[in-house]
């Protein structure tokens, strides 16, 4: 994936090679946060993008407050997939 900024402002900043580097990585990180953030990416695809792994995924997502959990769900259902989760692992103890 390439990441173009047109910007005439931006281009007329003369910057480091670092500086540049480390803007391109916040970029990065920003956009790709606002597709975990959509639902488009998961927090294992997030990680393998920006080359970390998922925990520092979601210290990502809490700095910018995107919540680990998906708030798309009822109650109902988040009660079913409790109960799934609590079947499969009672079964895998018998």
């Amino acid at each position: 994936m390439a990441l173009t900024i047109l910007d005439e402002q931006l281009e007329s900043i003369k910057l480091s090679d670092e500086v540049r580097e480390k803007a391109l990585q916040k970029a990065k990180e920003g956009y790709v946060m606002t597709l975990l953030e959509m639902g488009e990416i998961s927090s294992g695809r997030a990680g393998k993008i920006l080359g970390v792994s998922r925990l520092e995924v979601i210290e990502m997502m809490n700095k910018w407050n995107i919540s680990i959990f998906d708030d798309s769900q009822s109650l109902e259902e988040l009660r079913q997939e409790v109960e799934r989760a609590e079947l499969i692992i009672s079964q895998q103890i018998s």
